[in-house]
């Protein structure tokens, strides 16, 4: 196991300076969130030397815009089918790299808030043309070290695919092998009973993990027993990377490296480092 943490919460003004002030503060990898508007070669080539030259992996990498989270929205086409060349190209940088993306249905704030319908399905044709997207996006890592993974997100952000079961069977519908779940925490305090247990039920389809307590903040500033994650991920043999993903409520050159602190310490209790 290793801990990364997304760019977006790093001070630093390039992505090898935020690798860098990451390797301080003991991380071993960086989830890279670009500005599509931003992307360029000299981005490609700095992205996929920061290993070599900080010793932090690009473990994750998705393109921020304002078409994200559209990838099924029929009422903006052209938001939508913005998104999907840009989920694409993500998951083709991928490949490249060895690293992981990530899709949902939909994301953002949901108008009306469902909050009397849990866990609401797609009928056939919404999961037949979820399942078309989401096997044309994948089929460009498939063979190599990246996976296009999907993320159970919380039904208040997200209309579908809230809760791990959905989110297993339709990345098995792919027929893929580069695919499976994004473990996210925080939108799991909300969708999953008893998150220990269920991570164990998820095993092998686990192949990323993005940590954030129940409050949205690092993991220790909210209600999550947090050795009792640990410790079911070391049951299940997860080996990949563990990444904070949440807000921070103080100054990241100090609450990162305190994060990080925290969470080894708990692994080695567990006996897990």
């Amino acid at each position: 196991m290793r801990l990364s943490c997304t760019s977006s919460m790093v001070s630093g003004s390039t992505f090898t300076e935020k690798a860098q002030n990451l390797k301080k503060w003991g991380y071993e990898g960086i989830g890279v969130f670009v500005e599509y508007s931003d992307w360029s070669e000299e981005l490609a080539r700095e992205i996929e030397c920061l290993e070599k030259n900080t010793g932090i992996v690009p473990c994750e990498f998705v393109f921020q815009d304002s078409s994200y989270g559209h990838l099924m929205d029929n009422n903006h086409p052209e938001l939508r089918d913005k998104a999907r060349k840009m989920y694409k190209e993500a998951a083709a940088f991928c490949a490249k790299i060895g690293a992981v993306t990530e899709l949902e249905f939909e994301y953002g704030a949901q108008d009306p808030l469902p909050m009397f319908s849990p866990y609401q399905k797609m009928t056939p044709q919404k999961e037949a043309e979820f399942i078309g997207v989401f096997r044309d996006i994948a089929s460009e890592v498939e063979g190599t070290e990246g996976y296009v993974l999907l993320e159970p997100i919380n039904r208040y952000e997200a209309p579908y695919l809230n809760n791990v079961d959905d989110c297993r069977e339709a990345s098995r519908k792919t027929n893929l092998n580069n695919v499976g779940i994004l473990w996210d925490t925080f939108h799991l305090s909300i969708e999953e009973k008893d998150i220990p247990k269920k991570i164990i039920e998820a095993g092998k389809d686990i192949k990323y993990v993005h940590l954030g307590d129940n409050n949205r903040l690092p993991p220790g500033s909210g209600n999550l027993n947090w050795r009792e994650i640990i410790k079911a991920f070391k049951e299940i043999g997860y080996s990949g990377f563990m990444s904070l993903e949440c807000a921070l409520a103080g100054n990241p050159e100090i609450v990162l490296p305190d994060t990080a602190v925290f969470l080894k310490s708990l692994m080695i209790k567990e006996k897990w480092l």
